[in-house]
């Protein structure tokens, strides 16, 4: 796949180190306060501040954003910022040989193309906060017809994505497979106590989110073709694992003292090019199959 050209933006800011995100902010308030105070605090989102990196916008931000930017990076004006930028080629004077010195073969440093570094994953995310920013719910989740999800709670699809919507997709035919951590379990308690939760707050939040997906179960028709089946695990956590129509997976890292939503979550397409058993995406859909084998079904 080709990546978008860098645009005269990314290069300017990267020259002057305000490439990462808070200190773009520090230097948009800075200037702001010189030119329109009023503007103090209202830089874009994080979200909105990487797609101005990315070459791929349609059309210019909005007004107040554009003064920023021409006053922040003077003489340059908003559309030459957007524009895709060639820097020129830098011309290094050759050193003088010498004729002392026996050469050898130097060899060239091995890289790999990029799709074999990155495998199937498409985007990378720093938290599911910011994942869930660009793709909430129910753009993940419409329209679908398979949803696999497997971690601790699943707030995902029991707190963030509605009943109504979940029952028309049962009734429309769709398969859900939901694996919790066992809210008995031990497991679950380890990792109350690694978050640091008084005992029994995350298998309390668990056990209303499985009795919130069984009444849903009551609630669609006998006509329904779609599937709900529940599932528990009692093992260690390592993983949120979301499969949808078997071609793109949604994976998270469960960290040490660290709550869910601020863990790093990676999005996967599946590739069929691959070769198999290579891909990111084959490796989750595997580990999430041998976990509900093994899980518990609740009825």
């Amino acid at each position: 796949m080709v990546e978008p050209q860098a645009n005269l933006l990314k290069t300017l800011l990267r020259q002057r180190h305000l490439q990462a995100y808070s200190a773009f902010c520090r230097e948009y308030d800075k200037v702001a306060l010189k030119t329109e105070p009023v503007l103090k605090g209202r830089w874009p989102s994080k979200a909105q501040f990487y797609r101005w990196l990315s070459g791929e916008l349609i059309s210019l931000p909005h007004a107040d954003h554009c003064r920023i930017l021409e006053a922040m990076l003077p003489p340059h004006g908003v559309e030459a910022l957007f524009a895709p930028y060639n820097a020129p080629p830098k011309v290094e004077q050759e050193p003088e040989r010498r004729t002392d010195v026996i050469d050898f073969p130097i060899p060239s440093p091995v890289t790999f193309p990029i799709d074999r570094r990155y495998a199937d994953t498409k985007q990378i995310f720093v938290s599911r906060s910011d994942f869930m920013h660009e793709l909430p719910p129910g753009k993940l989740f419409d329209g679908v017809r398979e949803i696999c999800i497997t971690g601790l709670s699943n707030n995902l699809i029991c707190q963030q994505y509605s009943d109504r919507a979940l029952v028309d997709a049962l009734e429309d035919g769709v398969e859900i497979r939901a694996l919790f951590l066992d809210p008995e379990g031990e497991h679950i308690k380890a990792r109350e106590l690694e978050e640091g939760h008084p005992p029994g707050v995350l298998s309390t939040l668990t056990s209303l989110n499985i009795q919130a997906l069984r009444r849903l179960k009551s609630k669609v028709s006998g006509e329904s073709v779609g599937e709900l089946g529940i599932r528990t695990y009692d093992e260690p956590i390592r993983f949120n694992i979301i499969i949808i129509d078997q071609a793109t997976a949604v994976v998270q890292p469960y960290l040490p003292n660290a709550r869910g939503v601020e863990s790093p979550t990676m999005l996967i397409e599946k590739d069929d090019t691959w070769p198999k058993r290579t891909g990111l995406f084959e490796t989750f859909s595997q580990v999430f199959e041998s976990m509900w084998e093994r899980g518990k079904e609740i009825s």
